[in-house]
């Protein structure tokens, strides 16, 4: 990446500045002055950016519950069917799910840039060839979730429970090809500014998985095999409720022109960003599922567990908010990019920043004013509740750095720049954070707290390289750089008809 020395981003610096250049390719704005951006833009920025990530918070959350509600119903079927019910999702988060998300965010970078180029046609071809390799992917991980149990006992875990998530994990299995295909039918919409009808239909899914819910999991027999069977059937309608809409909408008239051979084409191109997404998505949920692995080693490892795995479902649920805000300047910095403005998609930045430090701060003061009696929506044990009121100052602290990274992901995708975010995230977590995290842990002997201090440090060195990255950024060249990748990816009108 051709980088030049600048300093970083600043409200107060100016940011709009336009060359000769610059204007007769169109990579400049219009231009206020050498006071910089005017108050007028920053707040027009901020405002499309609430309107973006609003929506996009409700989207995660709702796909967020589909797995909870599940759990929670086969939370009364008995200890050893929630365990295995447990168990199984999680795996077939790190397994599968994790995966197909980070290669479906791809998308963010190629539809994003086509978008801003008006190139409104490639965004279906882009999804097409997306959803295409995203169908192939699914082959393979359907076979390790068809072999959870075996897997399972081969790594040391309890022979029944290992028995309860392998039957779980290949009622499930249905549930990959949909998932891959919600994913790249949220992006395609996203790209285009257009989330309500992804809240629309999440709320409807939501609501009719607990009507499955119930049918499968009490009525019909199936037990803990009818929750895993609900989450299947949950994915395929959301698929299909948004299909429809992509299908019907004037809204989606120029971005999606139907099925077309083009899709089948450059898909080399599509997979040097995919691979590196999904490694960038992998590397950091992985190690966040290795603490609680490793939480399993230390002294009292059923309250160590325990506490960890309520502070990691907290840690997920508060993500939600800047996930939303990642997904909205990923959308923003792509657009802008592809349209030769890359003193607006410097400004989405900047504007994303304070918009997460101010969300840190209120989330982080929350989780701190709440840690005496968060613990009891757990467990009413007094020591888990304790140690939860210990931990959640930490959780504070690392909510706030996780926020930050967040956004700035969210910016390295929106650049298409997912091969040096993976580098970026192989070292922060992987050299620094779990060797701090079992030096702490198991040499200090600091515990659990020393688990999740360790990640606080993979997170610092994640934001300190990411802001680098991006604070250096010459802006006009990855409009340029957004501009040739918008029409690499197209291909002759003669190799279409032949």
């Amino acid at each position: 990446m051709d980088r030049q020395d600048q300093k970083p981003c600043s409200l107060n610096s100016p940011l709009i500045q336009i060359s000769e250049e610059g204007d007769r390719h169109g990579f400049g704005r219009e231009t206020h002055g050498d006071n910089g951006v005017q108050r007028k833009e920053i707040l027009e920025e901020l405002k499309q950016q609430i309107w973006l990530a609003g929506p996009l918070i409700c989207v995660s959350l709702l796909q967020f519950c589909l797995q909870l509600i599940s759990v929670m119903f086969v939370g009364h079927l008995g200890e050893l069917a929630l365990s295995g019910a447990s168990m199984a999702t999680s795996f077939a988060s790190v397994t599968g799910l994790t995966v197909l998300m980070g290669m479906a965010s791809a998308l963010d970078t190629f539809c994003g840039q086509s978008y801003g180029a008006k190139q409104y046609h490639m965004l279906g071809i882009h999804m097409q060839r997306a959803m295409f390799i995203l169908l192939l992917v699914s082959i393979p991980l359907a076979l390790i979730w068809a072999n959870t149990g075996p897997i399972l006992k081969a790594l040391g875990q309890d022979p029944a429970i290992s028995s309860e998530a392998g039957l779980y994990a290949k009622f499930m299995i249905p549930s990959l090809p949909a998932y891959g295909l919600l994913q790249c039918l949220v992006r395609f919409l996203q790209t285009q500014n257009n989330v309500f009808p992804m809240t629309l239909s999440s709320g409807i899914t939501t609501l009719l998985h607990i009507l499955v819910c119930w049918v499968l999991v009490f009525k019909s027999g199936l037990g803990n095999r009818g929750a895993a069977l609900a989450n299947a059937i949950s994915y395929w309608i959301n698929v299909l409720l948004l299909a429809l809409y992509v299908k019907f909408s004037p809204s989606c008239a120029k971005t999606w022109t139907g099925f077309s051979k083009e899709a089948l084409h450059n898909i080399l191109t599509f997979l040097k960003l995919a691979v590196p997404s999904a490694v960038m998505v992998c590397l950091e949920l992985w190690s966040f599922e290795m603490m609680v692995l490793l939480s399993g080693l230390l002294p009292n490892p059923q309250l160590e567990t325990s506490v960890l795995s309520i502070i990691l479902n907290t840690a997920e649920t508060v993500w939600m908010i800047p996930f939303g805000l990642s997904g909205a300047v990923s959308t923003r910095v792509s657009n802008e990019l592809g349209a030769g403005h890359p003193q607006a998609a410097r400004l989405a930045v900047c504007v994303v920043f304070v918009m997460a430090i101010t969300e840190g701060i209120l989330v982080g003061s929350v989780l701190i004013l709440i840690r005496n009696i968060w613990g009891y929506a757990y467990s009413n044990e007094k020591e888990v509740v304790r140690y939860v009121a210990i931990m959640m100052p930490i959780l504070a602290t690392s909510n706030f750095i996780d926020g930050l990274q967040c956004v700035l992901s969210g910016a390295v995708r929106g650049c298409g720049w997912q091969n040096i975010g993976a580098f970026v995230n192989l070292g922060s977590y992987y050299l620094v954070g779990i060797p701090s995290a079992i030096l702490l842990a198991f040499v200090f002997h600091i515990g659990g707290k020393g688990l999740w201090l360790g990640i606080v440090c993979a997170l610092l060195v994640q934001v300190l390289s990411l802001l680098t990255i991006t604070a250096r950024t010459n802006w006009e060249i990855e409009a340029k750089k957004a501009t040739t990748r918008v029409y690499d990816s197209m291909i002759p009108v003669d190799v279409v008809v032949s």
